[in-house]
């Protein structure tokens, strides 16, 4: 082989790693594109319209399989690949999508038994995005016979940056279909091995719903009538494994097709409708970058949004540490400055692109009144000058420390398992890890969302909010980590039920009372219990007695919590007798709190501070209530404010403020809802 030729072999492959190191060494803001809507005229338009805006990114190809196969087997690429010259000309790298959902209608109409069967048996014409049944075999052939076709096609394209994985995994409905159930069937047997097992684990005797045979099992949903919990469960996690599974098969044809290139996605596992388990594959860093939709809402003054929307990056990266990519952004009708106010909240949580959603309001289809950078007729709008705003501003600060990396001393443990099974509680599980969340990001204290079995547990304190199936090996990691010194705080709820779902025939907090050093008996109703109230109390409302310090707060139940070695620290007083609520106990070398109430964030607050404080917690740079705040690096610091007044910042020593050119001496105010980048001087 001569040398130039030699060159020319390892040249692109040279080339995906350089762009895979300087990937990590920028801001990406960018949007949304869909040429497949246009024409070339049209592209040249907007691609010139993105590079005057500073855009370095664009995500194209998701939701647009037929636009590259319009029929079985016919591949046409000519016309994608004129956009992918004219981005890479304009010096805009590309998130490709492997759109891998929907399926084309004609798959649908080949393999009928792709197709979505509803609970009552009717078969769904696929009148909606995602209504198809992953787990279908000839569906996954032809899904991956598409990935490779478009993954050999672009892999060394020079526009290229990512592979995206699917979109939204997890959106869409279940099918109970023959063949899902005849899948079903298969995955017990290999679960269970024999039916005797399958009786005990689904505690069949129960009701006369005892299974004689595999073949006698049914789908866990007949019309409107759900079956039993355990049944639920293993069909849930059945569903998980089969969502899991495309996309592992999908993500290593990729790796074969295009070994260097990043992968990301826009991941939504936890939708409502098809809700699976991503904690394995973010553990194995399956995904290069993790990647969602950052939807706030709308609203500038209204931070709720932006807390779930953080959630969901933390929720999604578990404890990866390389940066996140945002590769959808609110834009719709946000009020004027809340794009900007949520770019910044993201860049705490290791955000590295803002990638918004979409270019152009759409002419047709479910979305068409969602309204992007672009109006109807081309025209850019005030969102389109935000977002050039946004451009403009990460590309000053961008060299200074981002993406940014988190250094959590705080774990919040994730449960796939108690997700499902907290369906038949009044909460479900992740609207209290949601609510923990809350209590740390609102003091500036850093957290990471962990699968506990997965974890290596490296951690000052563990929450446990809602755990309520305590299998052995969750457990097993939570009574080592408090032995070796941690602190444990687990909420109502939590370890009632064993790896089958059912409720422990042993003390609770199953498999670790010993550890809490209690014995919760049961759960009391607060509404009823409140005719018993002394201070005329109703409904779920509440009152705590914690440190000297009268909290009021509401829950539809409270526990009833025994002490045995446990020291009482709170109690709900004011009904028949004061009940104990809140205790502590010391186990090896480490402390083990209990709240008998789920997370609420006026009971956790005054915790949550104390332990802050007790285990040398840290925090992020000093600063008033309502504004975020990041230490990025030793000299440089980035601040939030998130509400509608100036906020007064004190930081003793000269500063430069890298984002308004300004210097500051011992303080500085940030005004309502703006962000701030400073850089200490020595």
């Amino acid at each position: 082989m001569t040398l130039s030729s030699f060159l020319r072999a390892v040249a692109p492959a040279a080339v995906l790693a350089l762009a895979s190191t300087l990937s990590a060494q920028e801001l990406y803001v960018g949007t949304n594109y869909h040429p497949h809507d246009s024409n070339p005229e049209t592209w040249k338009h907007d691609i010139a319209l993105m590079k005057a805006a500073g855009f370095r990114v664009v995500r194209m190809g998701h939701l647009a399989w037929d636009s590259y196969e319009p029929t079985d087997g016919k591949f046409n690429f000519a016309w994608f690949d004129q956009v992918m010259d004219m981005m890479n000309d304009a010096g805009i790298r590309v998130v490709l999508d492997i759109a891998v959902r929907p399926a084309p209608i004609w798959l649908h109409q080949k393999y009928p038994s792709m197709d979505i069967t509803d609970s009552s048996g009717n078969v769904l014409y696929p009148n909606h995005r995602y209504m198809v049944d992953v787990g279908d075999p000839m569906y996954q052939q032809y899904a991956l016979r598409f990935t490779d076709a478009l993954t050999r096609h672009y892999a060394k394209h020079p526009a290229l940056l990512a592979f995206g994985i699917d979109n939204e995994a997890g959106d869409g409905p279940i099918s109970y279909s023959p063949t899902v159930k005849a899948r079903f069937i298969e995955w017990l047997r290999v679960k269970y091995g024999t039916v005797d097992n399958l009786n005990v684990a689904w505690a069949s005797q129960r009701w006369s719903r005892r299974i004689g045979a595999f073949d006698e099992v049914g789908l866990p949903a007949s019309g409107s009538v759900e079956g039993a919990p355990e049944r639920v469960l293993d069909f849930r996690r059945f569903i998980s494994s089969e969502v899991s599974g495309i996309l592992q098969r999908v993500v290593a044809k990729v790796n074969e097709n295009a070994p260097g290139v990043l992968t990301t996605t826009n991941m939504w596992y936890y939708s409502y409708s098809k809700y699976f388990d991503y904690s394995a594959a973010a553990y194995a860093g399956e995904i290069a970058r993790g990647g969602c939709g950052f939807y706030p809402g709308n609203s500038l003054q209204k931070n709720e949004g932006i807390e779930q929307a953080l959630f969901g990056i933390a929720r999604i990266q578990f404890e990866n540490t390389t940066p996140f990519w945002c590769t959808e952004f609110t834009s719709h009708t946000a009020v004027p400055g809340s794009i900007r106010k949520s770019a910044y909240a993201s860049l705490m949580e290791g955000n590295q692109m803002v990638c918004g959603w979409t270019w152009q309001a759409m002419h047709g289809g479910e979305e068409q009144y969602l309204q992007g950078m672009v109006d109807w007729d081309g025209v850019p709008n005030r969102k389109y000058e935000e977002y050039k705003t946004i451009a403009a501003e990460f590309r000053k600060i961008g060299p200074h420390g981002f993406p940014y990396h988190p250094h959590p001393e705080v774990a919040l443990a994730f449960s796939f398992d108690s997700q499902i099974a907290s369906a038949h509680f009044p909460e479900l599980h992740d609207s209290q890890i949601q609510t923990a969340f809350n209590v740390f990001d609102r003091r500036n204290v850093e957290t990471s969302v962990v699968a506990i079995s997965l974890s290596s547990l490296h951690y000052k304190l563990l929450v446990v909010p809602g755990v309520v199936l305590m299998d052995e090996a969750t457990a097993a990691h939570i009574r080592e980590f408090v032995r070796q010194g941690g602190t444990v705080l687990m909420t109502g709820y939590s370890a009632m039920l064993n790896e089958h779902g059912q409720v422990f025939s042993s003390t609770l907090p199953g498999r670790l009372n010993d550890v809490f050093g209690i014995r919760v008996s049961g759960f009391e109703e607060t509404e009823q219990f409140n005719e018993l109230s002394k201070l005329g109390l109703k409904g779920d409302s509440l009152r705590l007695s914690f440190g000297g310090q009268s909290i009021d707060s509401q829950s539809p139940r409270f526990d009833v919590v025994h002490p045995e070695g446990a020291t009482v620290l709170g109690q709900i007083v004011g009904l028949d007798q004061d009940y104990p609520i809140i205790t502590s106990h010391p186990f090896g070398s480490g402390t083990a709190i209990y709240v008998g109430l789920p997370a609420r964030e006026e009971v956790l607050g005054p915790i949550i501070s104390d332990l802050v404080n007790r285990l040398g917690i840290v925090t992020g740079p000093a600063a008033p209530a309502g504004v975020m705040a990041r230490r990025i690096d030793s000299t440089h610091l980035l601040y939030l404010n998130l509400d509608g007044t100036p906020k007064h910042i004190e930081l003793k020593g000269k500063s430069n403020s890298i984002l308004y050119d300004r210097h500051y001496e011992d303080a500085f105010t940030i005004g309502p809802y703006q962000p701030e980048f400073v850089e200490r001087i020595p």
